[in-house]
């Protein structure tokens, strides 16, 4: 890993930062300020996370909610290790394929109130406040509950994304029970519209008074409000009103999971995902596999991305047969990221693509951010409703808009998908983390649904393969795997290697839509321990430093 920091062999309209004190990264400006702030009145890289965190459910609400989900992987520098936190919410008690089934769905609903899952991010900030955060949770989100009650002006980013929710919910209200499987009935998108029907241009002023108090009151009870006390009153009534499956007794179950975190060696790196439920495993999987061939043509020749391709669409098919709740059934992640099996697995990678096939191993709407400081502590931190607002009810006293993970179930009883209660959905939101001979590189992730795996196989090549700084890997173009054949590319690419790819048999096409390609950042430790950050072009990134 060269990481040259005078070499950008992409057009690009940033600059690697350099820090030495600390730094946050995100797609939100003022966000990564509220965690520079926090860094400054003496909090360390974990209250820094959790200060941008808090601040970006305000900031990008299109993305992310107080009634989402979140994952972490924490590189507390006094404990010299990697440590993972899974806040993912499982499915609720009521939450039965009958019960489904009686609304007269015949699979899982994309949005509405049978859509909701448990909560995590409220309680994924108070474990991370509590076990490696240095300030009092209720100081550390104060600075995202003023952006809600004073406002902040719209980023181009958010506009974008919540007028396109207010299209969809507009239409999925007005055809209620006509399209898009919601059929209990157009009033529960009402608090949503109550909230947040009020979709902002760049530049104009956002207010959210009713999420201020609610932030703050997480803040004051460490998130016990949320899942146990008044605030958890309100959801249980809110959820019984709209029909959904939630109730209070879900609530108080739940608590997040420390977890430890799964890693592949990856040409003398190690790169870390946290473990099922989520699709991390779906990146370590295709580096196992990539990890076969050599590139002598380089990263943008048409032989180096067509073998990226096969081996993420393998490594995907892998994924969504055998990744489930673990706590439900085991997954045999030493079989999946075994060298034999990645060996067998790259074996099917030739000169045409492939369908994606799962093999047969022994036994067997999101925001990205990242921070660290100048003890070496680091942060990789990644939350989500899920598709933009998620579920489209929103309690509006609270403004809390819940997740519709629920749609990553199953109503088919043999995949390992099959909803029940009490297990966790399979989950998009993935972050990452690096290191080498046991010693941190530093927090990437890429947000963007089913992108997330795509996206981190390639910037970790580009980094890894071709010594890319971090920057330049971000801004490097981008192909997307859809199904099938079907690949997506960026219009950086030079039309001949479309052309090449398509001489391949991969249906190749141009994306406009740079958003779908995801959004990034990434933080890298330097040998004197200062830092570089670099931060996503698709999107407002942002790095703060200090």
């Amino acid at each position: 890993m060269k990481n040259d920091p005078h070499y950008f062999p992409y057009p690009s309209r940033r600059q690697l930062i350099y820090a030495r004190r600390g730094l946050a990264a995100t797609s939100q400006p003022l966000a990564a300020q509220a965690a520079l702030d926090i860094l400054k009145a003496g909090g360390n890289a974990f209250d820094a996370i959790v200060a941008c965190a808090a601040a970006m459910t305000v900031l990008e609400p299109c993305s992310n909610g107080l009634g989402g989900d979140a994952f972490a992987l924490l590189w507390p520098a006094k404990e010299g290790r990697l440590r993972g936190l899974n806040s993912s919410g499982p499915a609720p008690a009521l939450m039965t394929e009958e019960n489904i089934r009686t609304r007269g769905y015949t699979s899982m609903p994309r949005i509405g109130p049978a859509s909701i899952t448990v909560p995590g991010i409220p309680a994924a900030w108070a474990a991370i406040s509590a076990k490696y955060g240095r300030l009092p949770l209720g100081e550390t989100v104060e600075a995202a509950a003023i952006l809600a009650e004073e406002g902040y002006p719209a980023s181009p980013l958010t506009s974008r994304g919540w007028k396109q929710s207010l299209e969809n919910y507009r239409i999925e209200r007005e055809t209620a029970g006509g399209r898009g499987g919601i059929m209990e009935g157009p009033e529960v998108f009402e608090g949503w519209f109550q909230v947040f029907a009020a979709a902002p241009s760049p530049g104009d002023l956002v207010r959210l008074p009713v999420m201020a108090e609610t932030i703050r009151e997480i803040g004051r009870t460490g998130s016990e409000s949320f899942y146990r006390g008044e605030i958890a009153a309100g959801i249980d009534a809110y959820m019984k009103k709209t029909g959904a499956f939630l109730r209070a007794e879900d609530l108080e179950a739940f608590s997040p999971e420390w977890v430890e975190p799964v890693g592949a060696s990856y040409r003398g790196f190690d790169i870390w995902e946290i473990p099922p439920n989520g699709q991390g495993m779906t990146a370590l999987i295709a580096l196992k596999i990539l990890e076969n061939f050599d590139f002598p043509q380089g990263k943008d020749h048409p032989d180096t991305i067509h073998k990226q391709i096969e081996a993420l669409k393998l490594a995907f098919a892998d994924a969504h047969a055998y990744i489930e709740d673990p706590r439900i059934r085991p997954v045999n992640v030493e079989a999946l990221l075994s060298g034999e099996y990645a060996r067998k697995r790259s074996a099917l990678i030739g000169e045409e693509a492939l369908e994606p096939v799962s093999g047969k191993p022994e036994a067997a709407g999101t925001v990205y951010l990242c921070a660290a400081d100048g003890e070496g502590n680091m942060a990789s931190y990644i939350q989500s409703n899920y598709l933009g607002f998620g579920s489209a009810l929103v309690l509006p006293e609270r403004g809390i808009a819940f997740q519709n993970r629920g749609f990553g179930f199953s109503l088919d009883r043999d995949s390992v998908k099959y909803v029940l209660p009490g297990k966790r959905p399979f989950h998009t939101i993935i972050p990452g983390f690096i290191t080498k001979d046991g010693l941190p590189l530093g927090p990437f992730g890429i947000m963007g649904g089913p992108m997330q795996p795509q996206a981190h196989l390639q910037v970790v090549s580009s980094l890894v393969d071709f010594g890319l700084n971090p920057q330049a890997a971000l801004d490097a173009p981008r192909w997307q795997w859809v199904e099938g054949k079907k690949v997506l590319l960026e219009p950086a690419y030079p039309l001949h290697t479309a052309a090449a790819l398509g001489r391949r048999g991969h249906d190749a096409s141009y994306e406009l839509n740079e958003g779908s390609f995801g959004r990034g950042q990434i933080i890298m430790r330097l040998p004197n321990g200062a830092y570089m950050a670099a931060t996503e072009g698709r999107a407002d990134g942002y790095v703060a430093a200090w």
